[in-house]
């Protein structure tokens, strides 16, 4: 619904502009995440929040108070706090005795849950355990995303695309080399758990145009396992999915795009008669008297022949 379409009309510009920008856009920018505690929060998560937090930068939020939030039972209180601050991703740590150093995952879809996935942190080395230079604030990271288990089911299909949705920023038409600085890598192992490393992309002299890669993990160094998982619904995650109109592409006739976005048409030629193309004029292409004879005799034929069909024609018209 548009602003002059509401029950409820706004009274000043900047309330206009305000829900204005809270409506659907045709263009999204990047997704900005919420990171908050439960009832009881360990000191690892606490660490791990911060970490996450400070790679999500600028696009991040901190909320330091505790909420009495059981999450699986009652997501009210959740979407609550990220229509508030208008943030479509959370990342919630809590600590219990059935459930302990527990982070939930989840994203929102017109302020209502989408999906969400609780994860149980094994281990943790954070960003201070590293000794090595940090990235610059707002580097867009590439994902790498190792391991056969992402495609298997539809839990694993659901953290991948959450994960793409978290660490997401703005959409680039092109990267060059040296722009790419940052790298997180998530294994997703036999055994159910998912290892996410971070490195730094470093680029040496390699005595050739193309510089040699190394990668410098600097953290942080997670291990995550799979608990309760709330998966979306097929119509709801088909209409959060759905493109508008404005972005579809329109199939035009004879061109095509291949995976690496070089765009192919074909064109339909007629027939091209050769002999009467104007060539570039220079001497050696010049006729021989000869050839300019024997073109001379070729079209006194061609006529000759033309009024012989035509005169009976004409006699018969007369008759």
């Amino acid at each position: 619904m548009s602003v002059l379409q509401r029950v409820v009309k706004p009274f000043t510009r900047k309330g206009k502009k305000v829900l204005m920008k809270r409506e659907p856009q045709i263009i999204e920018g990047p997704k900005k995440a919420v990171f908050f505690q439960g009832r009881k929060c360990s000191e690892k998560l606490r660490r791990l929040l911060k970490d996450m937090y400070d790679i999500k930068k600028p696009d991040s939020l901190m909320l330091n108070k505790k909420n009495d939030i059981t999450i699986f039972e009652n997501v009210t209180p959740v979407e609550n706090i990220c229509k508030k601050h208008e943030t479509p991703v959370f990342l919630m740590g809590s600590h219990s005795k059935k459930r302990p150093d527990n982070l939930v995952i989840g994203r929102m879809f017109n302020y209502s849950l989408l999906d969400m996935i609780e994860l149980y942190v094994e281990s943790f080395e954070g960003l201070r355990e590293f000794a090595a230079s940090k990235i610059s604030l707002g580097t867009k990271p590439v994902l790498i995303f190792n391991g056969l288990q992402w495609e298997q089911t539809d839990k694993m299909r659901h953290l991948k695309s959450i994960f793409i949705d978290f660490f997401h920023r703005e959409t680039v038409d092109a990267v060059r080399l040296q722009g790419i600085e940052h790298t997180i890598s998530l294994n997703a192992t036999s055994e159910g758990k998912i290892l996410l490393r971070s490195y730094k992309v470093l680029l040496k002299k390699s005595g050739c145009r193309t510089p040699r890669v190394e990668l410098e993990e600097i953290g942080p160094r997670v291990d995550f396992a799979l608990r309760r998982t709330r998966l979306p619904t097929e119509d709801l995650i088909k209409e959060a999915c759905r493109k508008p109109r404005e972005l579809k592409v329109i199939k035009k006739k004879n061109i095509s795009t291949d995976k690496l976005g070089t765009t192919h048409s074909t064109i339909h030629v007629g027939k091209q008669e050769i002999n009467k193309l104007q060539t570039r004029k220079m001497k050696g292409l010049k006729k021989t008297p000869v050839e300019k004879k024997a073109e001379r005799a070729a079209k006194k034929r061609s006529i000759k022949v033309n009024k012989e069909e035509i005169e009976p024609v004409k006699k018969q018209k007369r008759g």
